[in-house]
């Protein structure tokens, strides 16, 4: 699959059944591993407050990421591909998108939490994020982003 081709566009709410799905399939194996309990209505009302982005090739929905962000950082909050588009450079794709808006925002980080098991944690390495922190479930990692000029 050419990168030029993906792109990110708004998720509406439409969307969220697939959104809430795709993030309960690929989270309950860690859910389950950390005797967490998932909760569907969480993720709806936090639907309502977060920015929400399908990724897609063409007309093909690849899977989808979630953001938020504060004064500092644009926090990357889910990050879900369906399980044929992972390993072929579609997240390194969507990351590098994220670093790039973090920078057109002003905001110098990029932040995300990831289980502390999830093999998703090479991938963020990889792509520049260091760890900062943990607890008995998440690996909290970020990525210094580099803001220039004047915003446009």
């Amino acid at each position: 699959m050419t990168q030029l081709s993906l792109e990110l566009v708004p998720a509406t709410a439409g969307c969220r059944t697939f959104a809430r799905d795709l993030t309960r399939r690929a989270m309950l194996p860690y859910y389950r591993e950390f005797d967490l309990l998932w909760i569907e209505e969480a993720f709806d009302e936090a639907w309502s407050w977060r920015e929400q982005w399908l990724v897609k090739a063409g007309e093909q929905v690849l899977g989808f990421c979630s953001l938020s962000q504060d004064r500092q950082a644009l926090f990357i909050r889910e990050l879900h591909l369906l399980p044929e588009h992972r390993g072929h450079g579609v997240g390194s794709w969507v990351l590098g998108q994220l670093a790039g808006w973090a920078a057109q925002r002003r905001l110098p980080l990029l932040r995300l939490m990831v289980f502390r098991s999830n093999p998703a944690r090479r991938l963020y390495t990889r792509s520049g994020f260091v760890e900062v922190g943990e607890d008995d479930c998440f690996v909290r990692m970020q990525r210094n982003v580099m803001v220039t000029g004047a915003r446009s």
